[in-house]
């Protein structure tokens, strides 16, 4: 579990990039209606940094070619990107938000 910030230290409609560890990528935790989500901060279709993207929604796009990303599946919905990125579950604990990089975001329930 990791620690990344206050819930009221990021704003809806903004992201934050977090590192993992030396075990796992850097990881962009988003604030968008009204929920938190958290994927791999790295797009899968080349090196660029999902945080540094456009949020609508549920959905980042990224900044260098405009794939756009499912942040609550990391499925790609257009191309160039082919394969998703990993979701990692989001909790809040006493107004803390914390990223478990090593459970997805479909098993946040069991986490909690």
């Amino acid at each position: 579990m990791i620690p990344v910030c206050r819930i009221q230290d990021l704003p809806e409609g903004e992201s934050v990039r977090i590192e993992a560890g030396d075990s796992h990528a850097a990881i962009a935790v988003f604030h968008t209606e009204g929920a938190f989500y958290a994927v791999d901060d790295t797009c899968s279709h080349q090196d660029a940094s999902l945080s540094e993207g456009w949020l609508e929604g549920c959905y980042v796009e990224c900044p260098l070619h405009a794939a756009l990303f499912d942040l609550r599946s990391g499925m790609p919905t257009c191309l160039p990107a082919r394969k998703p990125v990993r979701t990692h579950a989001v909790t809040v604990v006493d107004g803390m938000l914390y990223v478990h990089p090593l459970v997805p975001a479909a098993q946040e329930e069991a986490v909690a």
